[in-house]
C-alpha cells in the first residue's frame, strides 16, 4: 500500500511496484485523482479513499483492512502549508506528515508482514521537534519549520517503531527514505506565490524527475536493509542520483526525543503499538 500514491513520488513508487507484479493499493484523499492514476498503471491497482488529516478517516480505513499487507509506504504528505489545522485541531503538516501515519501504522501493524517505509526529506536536518509546543499553538507559526519539524518526527518514528519492534521480538522492519530533490506538485501547493514560482524555476535547473526521486522509496520497499535503516540519493548533497543507505542527523537519532515524541503522539491520536501486549 502507499499513501499519498496519485501523484509524485508515490504515484511513480507504486506504478513500479505494480508493473514488477506487486497488488498495490492506492490510499489516496482523492478518489477520482486516485482512479485516473490506477487507469494509467499496468498491474493489479485498486484505490481506496484515506484522509490522513482526519482521525476517523484512518480508522475507518483500517478497520475495512482484510488480509495481510506485506509492506506500507507512508509517503503522502504536504509541505510549507500556510497555518491550517487538521479536522483534529492538529497543525496540518505535523497531522498529515506524521500523526496521521502514525495512527495508521499502528492499527495496520498487526496485518503488515515484511515492512513500514516512511518517506521523510532531507528538510529533516533543519527540523527541531518542541514537545511543549508540538502543533504551533503558542509559537509564531512559519510554514517551512513546520514541515521540517514534520519530517524530523518522521525519523524519529521509524527509529521509535524499530525499537518497539525489536522488544516484541517482531521479524518486521521500519524504513525510512528521502527523494532528494524531485520535481512534484508538492512545491505548487504551498500556498505562496512567490515561493511556488521559485520552485517551478528550480524544478527545471535542478531537480531530478519524480521516477527518480521515487528509486530511494523503492530501495527502501525491496531491498534486504536493516531496521531502522534511512535511504537517499548517492549524489550531490543527496539531491540527486542512485538509492544507498545514508546517515540522518543527530537529532533524528536523539532516543530521549523519539520517545518523548512517540508517547505524545499516543495521547494525540489515541493509538498505541500493538504488538507484543
Amino acid at each position: 500500500m502507499v499513501t499519498g500514491a496519485n501523484s509524485g513520488i508515490g504515484r511513480e513508487a507504486a506504478a513500479a511496484l505494480a508493473r514488477a507484479g506487486a497488488q498495490v493499493t492506492l490510499a489516496v484523499r482523492d478518489e477520482a485523482k486516485g482512479r485516473a492514476a490506477a487507469a494509467a498503471m499496468s498491474g493489479t491497482v485498486d484505490v481506496r479513499r484515506l484522509d490522513l488529516a482526519d482521525l476517523a478517516s484512518v480508522r475507518a480505513f483500517a478497520d475495512a483492512w482484510e488480509g495481510h499487507l506485506d509492506v506500507l509506504v507512508d509517503n503522502a504528505g504536504v509541505m510549507a502549508t500556510p497555518e491550517r489545522r487538521t479536522v483534529d485541531g492538529f497543525e496540518l503538516q505535523l497531522g498529515t506528515n506524521h500523526l496521521g501515519h502514525f495512527a495508521l501504522t499502528n492499527l495496520l501493524l498487526p496485518r503488515i508482514t515484511d515492512r513500514v517505509v516512511v518517506v521523510s526529506s532531507s528538510a529533516h536536518r533543519m527540523g527541531h521537534i518542541d514537545v511543549d509546543d508540538l502543533n504551533w499553538e503558542r509559537r509564531r507559526y512559519r510554514p517551512w519549520p513546520a514541515y521540517s519539524q514534520s519530517k524530523l518526527a518522521n525519523l524519529l518514528f521509524v527509529r521509535g517503531l524499530q525499537r518497539r519492534l525489536d522488544a516484541a521480538g517482531s521479524p518486521l522492519r521500519a524504513v525510512a527514505a528521502h527523494p532528494g530533490y524531485a520535481a512534484t506538485d508538492l512545491q505548487r501547493k504551498t500556498g505562496n506565490r512567490f515561493a511556488a514560482t521559485g520552485m517551478v524555476l528550480l524544478n527545471r535547473l535542478v531537480a531530478q524527475s519524480a521516477a527518480a526521486g521515487a528509486l530511494p522509496t523503492l530501495y527502501a520497499a525491496v531491498e534486504d536493509i536493516p531496521g531502522g535503516s534511512y535511504v537517499g540519493p548517492d549524489g550531490w548533497m543527496e539531491q540527486r542520483g542512485r538509492p544507498k543507505l545514508v546517515a540522518p542527523s543527530a537529532a533524528a537519532a536523539d532516543d530521549d526525543t523519539a520517545l518523548r515524541l512517540w508517547d505524545l503522539s499516543e495521547r494525540l491520536t489515541g493509538v498505541r503499538f500493538l504488538l507484543g501486549g
